[in-house]
């Protein structure tokens, strides 16, 4: 019963999108129709850290799937994430929610497009425990709002462009407040969180390693090929940071879920913590680029052989900071944009054990030599980077899996 302030509808909205029943005389059919919904009062007041928290931790062997649209500001110049609270309520989710199996998060990627913002700049969708799902016209094409990262792993269709894309049409405000507002046909929210509930309706028992896993081998990239910038990965995938692996696909999710065998253990392999003291020259397109033979932990029983996500956490000084440009460069040969430049961001801020995360190397076998290309992607004061640091890899188990 969220207050009629004209702005409490969006819960209502992906609620319907979601699950509303079959056979309804309203709006149109949810996509989980047999899924039970329930909604969180979190924005409709003060938040912090422990509000956070307790969203994210609610009733963790009920709730199976955390469909999320909120987070920092997309305005082009913050740098924010979840604060310690709502940091291990994540992590007591994956590891113990659902009986064990794992909370499923998913999360928007971000509405910043109009201010070139960069969701890996968003800790709650450039994290290992989300799903960071981005969005495509009706015709296949980048909306006006996408932000694009290196974290996001796969797309959904949602509104684009006012009078010539559809949008999805769902319930609206509560009738009893506004009879008029029963429906509405200007929606863009949660697909994905309703696709995940089919794969979850075929197979319970998958992990949430294994739903990202699912989502990743299903995810289509050919309705969206005509938008620029897909490059194929050492493992023969097709990625981009616009649509990460491509649209989802909820047919093929449903299929792979049904069939599919739980994956191997997860392997953290962390690199050595490497500093160096580097100055970038102030001229327009210097580089300055550091090495990292990765060995995937080799021997070892936490040994590296097939990449799920890779996070390169960074410390360094930029003013100002949004001329940056951070590539990583996979050891197969992959380039993955962690940060692309941010004109609005002209802070003389830093970022200070920022984790990076890219999703593009998914597949591949980390060993061999890795590299960090800083670029100063704007004409600016000299700059100096500190601390620069590739030291962390969240990665699978040995062997390749038999899907």
């Amino acid at each position: 019963m969220p207050r009629d302030n004209e702005d409490n509808k969006h819960g209502t909205r992906c609620a319907g999108e979601v699950a509303a029943a079959a056979y309804n005389k309203y709006c149109g059919v949810g996509v989980a129709y047999n899924a039970s919904i329930g909604g969180v009062r979190m924005l409709d007041g003060s938040v912090n850290d422990a509000v956070e928290a307790r969203a994210l931790s609610l009733n963790p062997d009920h709730i199976d799937i955390y469909s999320a649209s909120w987070g920092p500001e997309d305005d082009g110049k913050t740098v924010d994430g979840p604060g310690p609270l709502a940091t291990r309520a994540f992590v007591n989710g994956i590891t113990s929610g659902r009986g064990g199996k794992g909370s499923i998060y998913v999360w928007a990627s971000g509405n910043g497009g109009r201010h070139v913002d960069s969701c890996n700049c968003d800790g709650y969708t450039n994290s290992i425990y989300t799903l960071s799902i981005s969005s495509a016209t009706q015709a296949g094409l980048k909306p006006w709002y996408l932000e694009e990262c290196s974290s996001t792993i796969a797309s959904t269709y949602s509104s684009g462009t006012l009078g010539r894309d559809k949008s999805v049409a769902s319930v609206d405000m509560d009738p009893k407040l506004r009879p008029d507002r029963i429906c509405t046909t200007q929606h863009t929210a949660p697909l994905a969180a309703g696709m995940v509930a089919l794969a979850l309706e075929a197979n319970p028992n998958l992990t949430w390693r294994d739903v990202q896993h699912i989502v990743v081998m299903s995810a289509k990239s050919k309705p969206l090929e005509k938008e620029t910038g897909w490059t194929t990965n050492g493992a023969n995938r097709k990625v981009s940071h616009k649509f990460g692996f491509g649209l989802m696909d909820g047919e093929a999710m449903v299929n792979l879920a049904e069939r599919w065998t739980t994956v191997p253990e997860q392997h953290v392999c962390k690199t050595n913590k490497m500093a160096e003291d580097r100055v970038i020259d102030p001229t327009l397109g210097s580089e300055v680029t550091v090495t990292m033979n990765v060995t995937g932990c080799s021997g070892e029983a936490r040994e590296v052989r097939y990449v799920e996500q890779v996070q390169c956490v960074v410390s360094l000084t930029m003013v100002p900071r949004g001329n940056l440009r951070l590539v990583l460069t996979s050891a197969q040969g992959t380039q993955s944009t962690l940060l692309y430049e941010r004109p609005r961001d002209t802070l003389s801020s830093n970022f200070d054990a920022w984790p990076f995360l890219s999703v593009h190397f998914w597949g591949e076998d980390p060993v061999g030599v890795w590299s960090l290309t800083v670029t100063n992607a704007g004409s600016t004061k000299t700059a100096k980077t500190g601390n620069i640091v590739t030291r962390l890899y969240k990665l699978s188990g040995k062997k390749k899996y038999p899907l």
